[in-house]
């Protein structure tokens, strides 16, 4: 531990060098120099400090989200400057070393740092530096409808046309805003769904953070064949430290029983049958399954007394699932909704053009729409936001599916 906190010294000390260098190169004024060294200072103590005092027990609090949203806003810029204040110094060597080899006399072996490079370095820093801000401020709450068009050749013709809406990982302890979450409902409202579904995640940890929101996802209108919620990895309370199982499991129970509070149906590895006149289709839920987020979810079991023939809609949290067992499994599962990377709440997307985020090294499916065989996930990018206070490329995202007998999925 003492030598891990050793090297974290050290890398801390060398971004700080470099950013410092790079302020220093374009400007002399002293009382600049000693505001961004106290503000320097004054930020490391007060994250040092408060990541410090973290409690397990207690979880993450509105602290802690501007903690962390404090660390990105304060790291990644300076890592930028970092980045290219190394290279430029690399660069110096490389010509110190010709012009020395070459006989040149000098005063000094390393060139002089060039301004221009250091106002290149901080203009670049700048762009993440307002990126995070936007997203601590605006994005987080800058909710997107996405509609998606999915055609099936074994789609029950009752259910030419039927829309379902899919939220995800709404993570309500994080949340600090109730007017631009009541948006976030009508907005849900006014697509005129036949279906809504959620798939996990309704806390961060505890069931209480839920409570002032409880009034307010009441909003939701009754759709015509249901509201219906499956759990996600952190509604297991897994990332707390509990005084006893006992408190552990109430909390559990009382996580499952706020989705009766808001009038959704959770399933728990269960089906239900949705019938449009002699037709239907089987509705799958199943508990959190995840490689390495807890593996709950029996799609066996889950599936009972549903045919390889039948039309089926699965909700399953982690896409993991689909790539490890689902998406082979001998059922047959047409079309699976999962949530769960938050795409990482940080990336870029060009709809219909270009998607990029680190979550793309961690899941093979992220963010939007995947086929193999001939079956189909879909991974929502979340509702809320959880850990980083917002969000940068990567909207909150409801989706609204259109189901269409054909061949083609566009």
């Amino acid at each position: 531990m003492a030598f891990r906190f050793l090297i974290l010294l050290i890398i801390i000390g060398i971004v700080e060098l470099y950013a410092f260098q790079a302020i220093k190169t374009i400007t002399k004024s002293k009382w600049i120099l000693i505001t961004y060294i106290m503000i320097s200072i004054v930020a490391v103590l007060f994250i040092s400090y408060e990541l410090k005092k973290y409690d397990r027990s207690v979880g993450q609090t509105k602290m802690t989200l501007i903690t962390l949203g404090l660390l990105l806003l304060v790291l990644l810029p300076k890592l930028v400057l970092t980045f290219i204040m190394l290279m430029e110094d690399v660069l110096r060597v490389m010509m110190g070393t010709v012009t020395h080899f070459m006989g040149h006399n000098s005063d000094s072996f390393l060139p002089a740092r060039r301004k221009f490079v250091s106002q290149v370095a901080i203009g670049l820093a700048a762009v993440p530096f307002l990126s995070l801000i936007y997203g601590m401020t605006v994005g987080k709450y800058n909710f997107k409808v996405i509609r998606q068009t999915l055609f099936f050749p074994d789609l029950p013709d009752a259910f030419e046309g039927f829309k379902v809406t899919q939220i995800s990982d709404v993570h309500s302890g994080s949340f600090d805003d109730e007017a631009k979450i009541k948006y976030a409902i009508d907005l849900i409202n006014e697509q005129e769904s036949d279906l809504l579904l959620f798939t996990g995640d309704i806390v961060n940890a505890k069931a209480d953070e839920m409570h002032p929101w409880i009034d307010t996802f009441n909003g939701l209108k009754n759709f015509e064949h249901g509201k219906y919620s499956i759990l996600g990895n952190h509604d297991y309370g897994a990332y707390l430290d509990w005084k006893s199982e006992a408190a552990k499991a109430d909390n559990f129970e009382a996580i499952k029983d706020l989705h009766r509070q808001i009038d959704f149906k959770l399933l728990l590895n269960e089906n239900v049958k949705i019938k449009i006149g002699n037709d239907e289709i089987a509705l799958i839920g199943v508990e959190n399954w995840g490689k390495h987020f807890g593996e709950f979810g029996d799609i066996d079991k889950a599936s009972e007394n549903v045919a390889p023939e039948d039309f089926k809609i699965l909700m399953s949290h982690d896409p993991s699932h689909w790539e490890y067992i689902v998406k082979s499994h001998p059922k047959n599962i047409q079309l699976t909704l999962s949530g769960h990377t938050h795409g990482m709440q940080f990336g870029i997307e060009i709809p219909g053009f270009f998607k990029w985020s680190l979550a793309k090294y961690i899941y093979k499916q992220w963010a939007g729409l995947y086929n193999e065989f001939g079956r189909y996930i879909y991974v929502n990018r979340g509702f809320g936001f959880h850990a980083y206070p917002g969000r940068v490329g990567i909207m909150p995202e409801i989706t609204v599916f259109e189901l269409k007998k054909g061949n083609f999925v566009a």
